[in-house]
């Protein structure tokens, strides 16, 4: 368990609260990994750290990385992006589900309508940090950021994404049928071509899957237009950060947001999708809900379905009855709302 920095340090607690009153069979193992450890000993990740996370255990929960303290942001960027390139996390993997009409920003919305799931490429791309700069700090400075797609890459998100699609019902238990690629392949031809052939490729072995395709900027329109058109939505790296944001604000806002950091059969990592939010740290308001859907999604990585089932089921109750903080509707401060959720699931 990694809490980290701003509102991490507040929401993981809340998060280990519910895991621990589902009665899963979880034990943690707390590090102090972030912006205090790096200014007290400018220790980001200690040596071999993800090679013993790997090797000692299962899942990961993370919080939130990114401190005013720090202008660099070196011990996020290490921490974080080092963490899912090194341990080579590939599908980032967001759920988008409504509980509630009354957080959705679109008139006429249903929670029946919003109900999909983003599967973003999560170790390539521009973020890779492929590229440099040339004559920095005079007017001729030029800089360059590669965008780096693989064969390998792409396929294997692509059919992560598919078999998602198979094996994740939506919430109501209908069988999920399509898959939608997104990407910007009438402008970037090269990168767009190789994901529009292996998208081809890789769907043509699951006939039973419809296989749709946009643009990314028809996408974002799109989504708020009709989010009910969309099943399984999978494309690159930076295209799936910016979308998975737009599409948080049909849910209720990044607080609501949850994702998982996924290598399938190996150790994988689990965060709410919020940030660190600096100016709210410490005061009790942060909402929660986004750690605690981050911590069922790790339970249901880890085998533990029913208790995953119990804490969304809590946070669903939570919200209908408005016992929440202010930023969805409530009242409740942080602390609060992980301990009605808590004893929800507890007596569930």
């Amino acid at each position: 368990m990694l809490a980290g920095d701003g509102i991490g340090l507040e929401v993981i607690p809340q998060a280990v609260k519910v895991i621990e009153a589902s009665g899963a069979a979880v034990e943690f193992t707390e590090f102090d990994w972030g912006a205090a450890r790096y200014l007290a000993d400018g220790t980001t990740v200690p040596a071999d750290g993800f090679a013993m996370l790997g090797r000692e255990f299962d899942a990961i929960l993370v919080g939130a990385f990114g401190d005013p303290r720090v202008l660099s942001n070196i011990h996020a960027k290490e921490i974080l992006l080092g963490m899912r390139f090194k341990m080579d996390l590939y599908a980032n993997v967001r759920p988008v589900r409504l509980l509630d009409a009354g957080l959705c920003p679109l008139k006429c919305v249903e929670p029946k309508d919003v109900d999909f799931v983003v599967v973003r490429e999560n170790t390539e791309g521009v973020y890779g940090d492929v590229g440099g700069v040339f004559k920095q700090g005079t007017e001729d400075e030029v800089a360059v950021q590669e965008d780096i797609n693989t064969r390998k890459g792409v396929e294997r998100v692509v059919r992560y994404a598919l078999d998602y699609c198979e094996t994740h019902p939506k919430a109501d238990g209908e069988r999920r049928g399509r898959v939608l690629m997104g990407d910007k392949s009438n402008a970037m031809t090269h990168a767009g071509g190789l994901w529009q052939r292996v998208f081809q490729e890789v769907g043509r072995e699951y006939p039973q899957i419809k296989a749709e395709h946009m643009y990314v900027d028809a996408l974002c329109m799109q989504m708020v237009r009709d989010p009910r058109q969309f099943d399984v939505i999978v494309t690159n790296n930076m295209f799936g950060d910016i979308i998975t944001d737009l599409a948080a604000g049909l849910q209720g806002g990044l607080g609501m947001a949850a994702s998982g950091n996924i290598r399938p059969g190996r150790t994988s990592m689990f965060e709410p999708v919020h940030g660190s939010a600096p100016p709210i740290a410490g005061k009790n308001v942060a909402n929660p809900m986004g750690a605690m859907l981050s911590a069922a999604m790790m339970l249901e990585y880890l085998g533990m379905k029913s208790e995953a089932q119990r804490i969304e089921a809590a946070v669903l109750e939570a919200v209908r009855q408005k016992k929440t903080t202010q930023d969805i509707g409530g009242s409740l401060g942080t602390r609060e709302v992980g301990a009605w959720v808590a004893d929800w699931v507890a007596k569930g």
